[in-house]
């Protein structure tokens, strides 16, 4: 069968395990689940497969959230934030919604592109680090394991971006660090209060050598 989504969530208890059980958790606040509003937010749920999304009708879930009816509420487990979107005005469609969540949708590793671009630079984190890679290689898989594997120790303390080469919007990046593609991989991290950053070429990457990069950057 498949899961129903949005997911109903009729409980606080169903609420919490809701968000605690997914990186990105998205709820829907309608004290009418039949509205229009109600409607859009299915429509952008159905538009996102992979992104969790519930709806809660009820008032003891919108109470304990501090959520006014008609509102849309991005959970972020990386960062323990939440960003709110308010329906009430009539003037969000679906297409509005789901940017919303994908500016908002930080992840353990977060990929960087224009739209994501707005959450990267709005986040709690001062230290930021990322992974300038061709997404095409046959490597990027086992690449991507390692990286994950790596930010799971800091998660809470430093944001892993994941920066595609291929992609023409991120030129500028490689030319700020004056990279050529035949360098990379490569890892820069960034303290973002006063623009310190540091840079490593790897031949690959290893959680190892993540961890030391990160270690003396912040020593």
């Amino acid at each position: 069968s498949t899961t129903e989504k949005p997911v109903l969530l009729n409980n606080v208890a169903d609420a919490e395990a809701f968000v605690s059980g997914a990186e990105v958790a998205v709820i829907g606040f309608f004290q009418d689940p039949q509205s229009p509003e109600a409607d859009v937010f299915r429509r952008a749920a159905g538009q996102m497969p992979e992104v969790s999304f519930g709806l809660s009708s009820s008032a003891a879930v919108l109470s304990h959230y501090g959520a006014s009816e008609n509102t849309v509420a991005v959970f972020r487990r990386v960062d323990n934030d939440r960003r709110d979107l308010d329906m009430n005005n009539g003037d969000v469609d679906a297409k509005k919604l789901t940017r919303f969540v994908r500016m908002n949708e930080l992840r353990l590793v977060t990929e960087y592109n224009p739209v994501t671009a707005i959450g990267v630079m709005q986040s709690s984190f001062q230290f930021n680090l990322l992974l300038i890679t061709d997404k095409m290689s046959p490597k990027h898989p086992e690449r991507m394991r390692k990286f994950r594997a790596a930010a799971e120790l800091y998660k809470g303390k430093i944001l892993f971006i994941l920066l595609d080469s291929n992609l023409k919007s991120n030129e500028r990046v490689l030319s700020y660090f004056q990279l050529k593609k035949s360098q990379l991989p490569a890892l820069a991290i960034f303290h973002t209060p006063d623009d310190e950053h540091d840079l490593l070429t790897v031949d690959e990457i290893s959680i190892e050598r993540v961890q030391d990069f990160c270690n003396r950057f912040q020593q």
